[in-house]
């Protein structure tokens, strides 16, 4: 007979065994100090002193410090004093506000299609999504890149639909496998504009020619390219003038907008069927007001003010500068996000810690399964918010932990 509780307790000593057990840090993200925040720490720490102090923040999604900005903050405000905290319902059941058909509207423009529509999360927009495209189009075949994310594999696999996964990024790959297939069977391209733990950006023009070639549609997940590429943040397809090569677009708002929620913008019939057949839609409540008030507002604010994402790329630019005069090996595949190779799992964790511990710098270890055993990293993302003089700080102390723990130096 199983004991639960010793079985659950060896899984998690398996995972400190393997130095891949995930302690979530105890900060406070004031609005008004960005980068920067209040760190509680724990016992599990290490400190004597446990009393609360000031760390920068160097692995948040928030792109462009836009969580911060006057004007999101105010409309959020504004949008609760009008209308309360929650949206009431689902969107079939008293859900669907004024403001999410606003913001549907505005998703759809930006992303110069015909239709949009709002999810909970970008997980659950992909999830929904593809279950349902896979679920419904008879015979339906994905082609999905082997590093696309959790969420849209879990999509695929609950679609029950059949699930070819080509090389990462590899077109000779791709094509093969087009190859084998039917022309007139279903089939959709699933892939990321920026992938999250290397950087690096899919061949979006030539996926698309091999979409056309072969009569596939293409699904775009753009979560870390909307705010940070493209005009008001439109996103990588958007930057390369290649929207109405994609039939798809996955966002959300989480990242370089700086709020909360997903969504999905496509042609009107495409938006309706998932719309009307998708349960991860279906029987969800909506955003809540403030929430989608923020996102209107943070379109608003990245269509006006271009400093904001020129001022981003100008000190992760200078960032990878400083990292190229240092030992550290980096990745530089041409994004703003910047991993670190660590290779081990220990060693990943020990850098993070005494960063923390000692250098008031916060960066959070990477291990697998995110990335595969020997691609333990520190992946880094910087926001406007970051100084050139808090880079040259970052960029000394981890250098001087580089060389103390003997790690492979950079050629």
């Amino acid at each position: 007979m199983i004991d639960y509780k010793d079985f659950f307790a060896q899984k998690i000593q398996n995972l400190h065994d393997e130095h891949r057990y995930r302690i979530f840090i105890d900060l406070e993200r004031f609005q008004d100090n960005p980068p920067f925040a209040l760190w509680h720490p724990t016992a599990q720490s290490g400190l004597d002193d446990l009393s609360p102090r000031k760390v920068a923040v160097w692995c948040s999604n928030d792109y462009l410090g836009l969580s911060h900005h006057p004007s999101i903050i105010r409309a959020q405000i504004k949008a609760t004093s009008l209308y309360g905290t929650s949206s009431g319902g689902t969107r079939n059941i008293s859900g669907t506000g004024h403001l999410h058909n606003l913001l549907e509207a505005r998703i759809a423009k930006l992303h110069q299609k015909e239709n949009a529509l709002l999810f909970s999360s970008g997980y659950v927009a992909n999830e929904a999504t593809l279950t349902t495209l896979g679920d419904q189009i008879s015979d339906l075949v994905f082609l999905s890149d082997e590093k696309v994310h959790a969420s849209m594999i879990q999509g695929m696999r609950h679609s029950r639909a059949e699930r070819i996964i080509f090389k990462h990024s590899d077109l000779a790959d791709l094509e093969d496998k087009l190859k084998t297939l039917d022309p007139m069977r279903p089939k959709i391209i699933v892939f990321v504009s920026v992938y999250s733990m290397d950087g690096d950006r899919a061949p979006i023009e030539a996926i698309a020619d091999l979409a056309r070639k072969y009569n596939a549609l293409t699904y775009l997940d753009e979560v870390h390219g909307v705010g940070v590429y493209g005009a008001g943040g439109a996103g990588v397809a958007a930057e390369l003038g290649l929207l109405d090569r994609i039939d798809i677009i996955q966002g959300n708002f989480a990242k370089g907008f700086g709020g909360f929620g997903g969504y999905i913008a496509g042609t009107r019939e495409c938006i309706d069927f998932v719309r009307s057949y998708a349960s991860g839609f279906i029987f969800t409540t909506s955003l809540p007001p403030a929430v989608t008030a923020a996102a209107l507002t943070a379109i608003d604010v990245l269509e006006k003010d271009v400093s904001i994402q020129a001022s981003f790329h100008e000190r992760v630019a200078y960032l990878k500068r400083r990292l190229s005069y240092s030992i550290i090996p980096f990745i530089d595949s041409g994004s703003h996000i910047i991993p670190i190779r660590v290779g081990d799992a220990a060693h990943c964790h020990l850098l993070s810690q005494r960063l923390l511990n000692q250098n008031n710098m916060y960066v959070q270890p990477i291990n697998f399964p995110t990335v595969p055993r020997g691609g333990e990293r520190l992946r880094i993302t910087l926001t406007p918010h970051h100084t050139f003089d808090l880079i040259d700080d970052f960029v000394d102390a981890l250098s001087k932990l580089w060389s103390e723990f003997k790690l492979r130096q950079a050629a």
